[in-house]
């Protein structure tokens, strides 16, 4: 076997100390995990982000509260989280003409769409935070395990020692590779979400206010 094919990442894994195979098969499947994420994630708040726009065109158009309504009851979509809002003090408004009713279940309404939207981005985090020490520790291991193995070798060489130690480094490798994306990820979906969430927060400012001038006119 030709040194180059002892080196290849292949065998590296392979040839690798168990408690490092360990470790990679934890990083690897943190790193299915948050790809599976990533790719959920991005479609869900693109979807939401078009139906938030959508939505907006369509209320601020002047169209009637009333048939706005009755469209949002019909749109069970779980894009539609603008449209829930609108639902949701729409209906308790026209129960009792209560404007901090209407506030509360709009409030209400936000707080659980926002929990959905914010699911799982705290396990994007973890793994982007914790991959590199696990990895980081599943080198340590194997360079100390390649070490060991030197110890009953009375010729020790660069040759001997280096295949052990670049086992071990492949283990940092992955935790670098399962990290990164995941923290580039969940950057960029945290700042959607804060985007978005300030747009709803300014739809139930607006939307109250055209309710109390609504309830004032009468």
């Amino acid at each position: 076997m030709t040194s180059t094919q002892d080196l290849s990442f292949l065998s590296l894994v392979l040839n690798a100390s168990l408690l490092v195979q360990l470790v990679m098969l934890l990083l690897l499947s943190m790193s299915i995990a948050s790809w599976t994420i990533i790719f959920k994630k991005t479609a869900v708040l693109r979807g939401v982000r078009l139906d938030t726009e959508r939505f907006e065109r369509d209320f601020w158009s002047g169209g009637d509260l009333n048939t706005l309504l009755e469209a949002a009851q019909r749109n069970t979509r779980s894009d539609a989280v603008l449209e829930h809002i609108f639902e949701a003090g729409m209906q308790e408004f026209t129960k009792g003409r209560e404007i901090d009713a209407a506030r509360r279940a709009m409030k209400a309404t936000y707080q659980r769409e926002m929990d959905l939207l914010e699911a799982n981005l705290p396990f994007l985090a973890s793994v982007g935070s914790v991959s590199p020490y696990i990895g980081l520790f599943g080198t340590v291991w194997g360079i100390m395990h390649a070490f060991r193995g030197l110890a009953n070798v009375q010729n020790a060489t660069l040759a001997a020692v280096a295949p052990g130690i670049a086992e071990a480094l492949v283990a940092t490798a992955i935790g670098l590779f399962a990290a990164i994306p995941a923290v580039v990820a969940y950057n960029r979906a945290a700042t959607d979400v804060d985007r978005l969430s300030i747009r709803f927060e300014t739809f139930i400012e607006e939307f109250t206010n055209i309710l109390q001038r609504q309830t004032a006119a009468r």
